[in-house]
């Protein structure tokens, strides 16, 4: 099995759990936030349907410069609602599995970069991009949206079973 395909049902599953969060947000909370120092909700869900972009980004480029002096910023959609932070994750979901299912099991080897500029955050293997920066760092900020739901009395969907709200 490739390892490629060793990652897939681990995609599949974190973006169908993800999925289940996003549809929950209630738009009308979009400026709420658990703290001054926290994301709204409408920053953290965006930037969370966001994510799985980087999976696609991860195994097509070498590096991705976040500060280009010469260039275009990389944008990210942002939505207003619980639809618009579906359609972004999915876009992105169909994007990184693709990538995924193209990718050699060399191309998990190949070093790639983070920077800002001429400040280089990190520098390691895709397949650990993938991992830390993509599939782990989905799961994180997923886990934070379901704080914020139950700070909201939002029911809190199963992830990993079912939630108190589903019990």
């Amino acid at each position: 099995m490739s390892i490629a395909q060793s990652l897939l049902p681990e995609f599949d599953h974190e973006v169908a759990g993800t999925r289940k969060v996003l549809e929950r947000i209630p738009a009308d909370n979009f400026d709420w936030r658990p703290h001054p120092k926290s994301f709204s909700l409408g920053q953290l869900a965006n930037h969370t349907s966001n994510l799985v972009s980087w999976g696609h980004v991860t195994l097509r480029t070498t590096e991705l410069d976040l500060s280009p002096k010469d260039g275009e910023v990389m944008r990210m959609p942002i939505a207003t609602d619980a639809a618009g932070l579906v359609a972004n994750l999915d876009r992105a979901a169909k994007e990184t599995r693709a990538a995924l299912e193209a990718a050699a099991d060399a191309d998990f080897g190949v070093a790639w970069t983070l920077k800002g500029g001429d400040q280089v955050y990190f520098t390691m293997p895709r397949g650990a991009v993938l991992r830390n920066m993509v599939f782990n760092h989905l799961v994180h900020h997923r886990a934070q949206l379901t704080v914020y739901l139950r700070l909201l009395d939002v029911p809190v969907p199963g992830l990993y079973g079912p939630s108190a709200d589903e019990a």
